[in-house]
């Protein structure tokens, strides 16, 4: 039978203030024990160095999520009264405003380099240098705030591959139907839809690599005029996918976007499209 003098790490139990062991084994948190809830890490490691707790996470999907940690509730309070009491020091506090203006500099120096490498990425000709600029603006503010959850923030690939991958999302987004479109909850079905609208925004910048004459509207400045306002693209519900089996005329980006949600249902559909 395990002890409360051990600490443990186990999910959330079947009853409340109980924990449930790898081992499948459950426990109810002793008599005096509580919650101390999650959020505060400083807090959390002074109680977990002040003797047994029980941490409890929960899985979901790939990511594990803290539910809290269980410990006598006189340490947690001794704990929070001597976190609060450092925390109100004047050095404390000049530490904190230190570190704040380093994290801002960290990230101001990120974007920097992020929107540097959009524009790279971008290689727009000189006659589009100024729209280039007004882009890889817009798609650095967007990508790179942290806490953003973007792929902008993630160090597990090379810089090259996080910039390329946030230009696809933007355009993706602000220049294709995809956030009205009507996806069949079928697996592999969304990316094989977000694969078509990638090759679809690739073209579309290969235009402005080259130099011509970008179709009208132009959909880079539409988009970047949206983004001023309330994004409407982002919040606009799903409506079903027009039947249009023909391509319009070039030049009208709906009518574009309609023939090319057609071509990607056909597809799927097992038509030759």
């Amino acid at each position: 039978m395990t002890s409360s003098h051990e600490s443990r790490v186990g999910a959330p139990g079947p009853r409340p203030r109980s924990v449930r062991l790898a081992s499948g084994e459950v426990l109810d948190a002793p008599d005096g024990w509580d919650l101390l809830e999650p959020g505060d890490a400083g807090l959390t490691r002074r109680v977990k160095a002040a003797g047994p707790t029980w941490l409890v996470q929960e899985k979901r999907g790939r990511r594990t999520f803290s539910r809290g940690l269980w410990a006598p509730a006189d340490t947690i309070e001794r704990c929070r009264a001597e976190v609060e009491a450092q925390r109100a020091t004047p050095a404390y506090q000049a530490r904190l405003a230190k570190d704040r203006a380093r994290r801002q500099r960290e990230h101001e120096e990120y974007a920097a380099e992020f929107e540097a490498g959009v524009r790279d990425f971008l290689a727009f000709h000189p006659r589009f240098d100024d729209l280039g600029r007004r882009v890889a603006g817009a798609i650095a503010r967007h990508a790179t705030p942290v806490g953003s959850g973007t792929v902008a923030r993630t160090r597990r690939i090379p810089m090259e591959r996080r910039v390329e991958a946030a230009v696809i999302a933007w355009l993706r987004h602000q220049t294709t139907a995809y956030d009205r479109m009507q996806i069949r909850r079928v697996k592999g079905r969304r990316r094989e839809v977000r694969r078509a609208l990638a090759e679809q925004s690739r073209r579309l910048l290969e235009g402005y690599r080259r130099g011509d004459a970008p179709p009208r509207p132009c959909p880079l400045e539409r988009a970047l005029d949206d983004g001023e306002g309330p994004e409407p693209q982002r919040t606009a519900a799903a409506v079903p996918e027009p039947p249009r089996p023909a391509a319009p005329p070039a030049g009208d980006r709906d009518e574009q976007q309609r023939a090319l949600q057609e071509r990607i249902r056909r597809r799927l559909a097992g038509g030759d499209g």
